[in-house]
């Protein structure tokens, strides 16, 4: 036994400069001194392990090559830092960036935070843009949940009733070139549609009034005896929290962030039962209706009236307002008459035109790159994949697909637009600077169902600014839309500057998609504004 160990010590000295030699050339091969190190501790383990004969000392060799193997690669691993696959930023801004930027960054991501880990959203996208200039976006949560693909900024989503707004546009195009006339009947341009009558007097039907959701044309329930009466109780609940909190102006917190109203607190339904202690959580869907999840296609819009021209009107038109996506199906078709020009290729220009490249009608069929899957909660609270759905039947109202910094660009636009002054010095807007300002203009009948202290323009939310007393709560003037679609939610929000300087646009815009129905955005959209104007347009401000 002996003399076999000191036979296995003979071998590995005459071993060891053999060993030495490959070493170098391994090094040479691999470019690292990793693959010496694990020679050299293979030495070293034949040396303790006393294994004796050529198979041992081969079976010695192979187990300490293992080991230096799995310590090479425990410290490469332990060096190495995993890409994050939750979110994904791209920063637009240049080099004149505020020292607060990076603050101003941070306190957005914990306002969206708090939104993901309150409503269990899967994934968020946000960009803003300060006087015209994308200064941050970013991707938060997952795209997709099954192929754990990250959100990214050029992430397509739907935007919901953000389309409204866009539609807005393309309107406003068609008044600007004399083509249509706001307060002409709607059969003017729309002969398919039927005169209405409403308590058995004929009434008339406006574009204005379809814009501004006065034209009495149902939503998503059919019923009018319901939706009065669910309105009367809204209207109840209202009148309640104004008893409560005064002039229901909104509490604007020292972060940006503004306080939900209890109309969107009840959005979230309290659980009825606790299963295996399992904490539900069951989100309104913005509409039961079946309506709201048709399959069918329609070819074109003209098509699609026949799902409501024929039924009743809700209210007597102008008297009351009625949330209605399909009255901008009607408005779609108002388009094609006006222009000569199907609504798909006409709003197709118009994206093309402003700059929106990643912006489409939501189709299943065409390829789209970077769309995100949709989701949606069942009864039990839990994530599950949103049903297959066509929005051919309200594109114009709620069926278009976009990016935020695309939405970014369109509000940019319509800012512009708003405050050029027509000098000789700047380009001219997208649209006039007056057409904008009566979109911009708020209908005193009814209030905003995302921000109470605000009333509907057309095709835009208007907030007003105002003070009603000393010291006490100010809210500021901006305009915003909301959008829920099936898995989808949304938000656009424009900031103008109060005392704009400078070229236009001046102001914040806010732009924020997810992936999931029933999440409410408005006021954390525009709590990441203020964040922003505190850091650029207010120097020294306080965050």
């Amino acid at each position: 036994m002996c003399f076999s160990l000191y036979s296995l010590v003979v071998r590995l000295r005459r071993l060891l400069p053999l060993l030495r030699a490959q070493q170098t050339q391994h090094r040479f091969f691999f470019g690292s001194s990793s693959v010496a190190r694990q020679h050299a501790a293979a030495a070293q383990a034949v040396r303790i392990c006393g294994l004796a004969g050529r198979r041992g000392l081969w079976m010695a060799a192979l187990v300490g090559f293992g080991i230096g193997a799995g310590c090479v690669l425990a410290h490469d691993s332990a060096s190495f830092t995993p890409a994050p696959t939750v979110s994904c930023s791209t920063k637009f801004a240049t080099s004149n960036d505020p020292p607060d930027l990076k603050q101003a960054v941070q306190q957005s991501l914990e306002l969206l935070r708090r939104v993901k880990n309150e409503t269990g959203a899967p994934g968020f996208t946000v960009a803003v843009a300060v006087n015209g200039k994308t200064v941050w976006a970013q991707g938060l949560g997952l795209a997709n949940l099954e192929l754990r693909m990250p959100c990214k900024p050029d992430t397509v989503m739907r935007i919901a009733s953000i389309s409204k707004s866009l539609t807005m546009a393309a309107l406003g195009r068609l008044i600007e070139a004399g083509k249509l006339d706001l307060d002409a009947p709607v059969q003017t341009y729309v002969p398919q549609f039927p005169q209405k009558v409403y308590e058995g007097e004929k009434v008339v039907i406006t574009s204005r009034l379809l814009a501004s959701h006065l034209s009495g044309i149902r939503h998503y329930e059919k019923d009018p005896k319901k939706v009065r009466e669910d309105k009367a109780k809204r209207q109840g609940l209202l009148c309640a929290e104004k008893k409560r909190f005064g002039d229901g102006e909104e509490e604007v917190k020292s972060a940006g962030v503004v306080t939900p109203t209890a109309i969107e607190k009840s959005t979230i339904k309290k659980p009825q039962c606790d299963r295996g202690n399992l904490k539900t959580r069951v989100h309104k869907v913005p509409c039961e209706n079946e309506e709201f999840y048709i399959k069918e296609k329609f070819d074109t819009v003209t098509d699609a009236l026949k799902l409501f021209k024929d039924d009743p009107l809700i209210f007597k038109p102008g008297t009351e307002i009625l949330y209605s996506t399909l009255a901008w199906t009607l408005l779609s078709a108002v388009v094609e008459g006006c222009s000569g020009q199907n609504f798909r290729a006409h709003m197709q220009q118009l994206f093309h035109d402003l700059g929106m490249s990643h912006t489409h009608l939501d189709e299943h069929t065409p390829i789209i790159y970077n769309r995100a899957s949709y989701y949606k909660f069942d009864k039990r609270g839990r994530v599950r994949n949103a049903p297959y759905v066509d929005n051919s039947y309200k594109w114009a109202g709620g069926g278009f697909i976009s990016t935020a910094p695309d939405l970014i660009t369109f509000a940019n636009a319509m800012l512009y637009s708003y405050q050029q002054d027509g000098g000789d010095d700047t380009l001219p807007g997208f649209l006039k600077a007056n057409t904008v300002r009566t979109f911009w203009t708020s209908i005193p009948t009814g209030t905003l169902s995302w921000d109470r202290s605000g009333h509907f323009g057309l095709g835009w939310g208007v907030v007003d600014g105002r003070q009603k007393f000393g010291c006490c709560s100010h809210s500021r003037h901006y305009l915003s839309h909301t959008g829920h679609a099936v898995g989808a939610s949304s938000v656009l929000l424009v900031l103008p500057a109060e005392m704009a300087q400078g070229d236009p646009p001046q102001g914040v815009v806010v732009a924020i998609l997810c992936n999931i129905d029933g999440v409410g955005l408005n006021h954390t959209a525009l709590g990441i504004a203020q964040i922003f104007e505190r850091c650029y347009l207010q120097p020294g401000g306080t965050f």
